[in-house]
């Protein structure tokens, strides 16, 4: 998900993205300890874009 598109969704649209990402980054990594992963990068992806879910949020924390 672009920055651009995140900025539009609301507070609690991003909290709940950011739940439903750290949900999926747990389920990889439990496969990856399992050794049945297909995409590690996918691990890598979700992480960042938890990352700007964060930021964002924090930007608009200080902004208000």
């Amino acid at each position: 998900m672009k920055t651009n598109e995140i900025r539009k969704l609301s507070t609690e649209e991003i909290t709940k993205k950011i739940a439903e990402a750290k949900e999926e980054l747990f389920n990889l990594r439990m496969k990856q300890a399992t050794g049945s992963l297909e995409n590690p990068k996918r691990l890598r992806e979700l992480r960042k874009e938890v990352a700007r879910f964060k930021t964002i949020l924090r930007e608009r924390e200080l902004e208000g």
